[in-house]
């Protein structure tokens, strides 16, 4: 704004690189930095779904249930893509059980 009395040309080159700056600004907000803030949104909630599990299976146990009950309540709270079969949980505890 301090140079609006200048030449014309000298309010052009300053209007352009305004534009320039507005446009790179949005750019690097819509395109790199708002992706890049979900997905570390994503990345936190998985971290803490883990923790949760295993703070459910342990308040499970120490609240007097039984483990295969536990590991099936901290099992519920997994979303979906990371929840395991309730086959693959029984296969996983006959292998436990067998020592392999």
């Amino acid at each position: 704004m301090a140079s609006i009395t200048g030449a014309v040309e000298v309010i052009g080159t300053h209007v352009a690189a305004a534009l320039v700056g507005t446009f790179l600004g949005i750019l690097l907000a819509y395109g790199f930095v708002g992706p890049l803030a979900t997905n570390m949104e994503f990345i936190g909630e998985a971290e803490l779904d883990y923790t949760r599990c295993i703070a459910a299976c342990v308040i499970g146990f120490a609240g007097g249930m039984a483990p295969v009950t536990a590991v099936e309540l901290g099992r519920r709270g997994l979303s979906s893509e990371f929840r395991p079969g309730a086959e693959e949980m029984e296969q996983m505890f006959k292998s436990l059980k067998s020592g392999k």
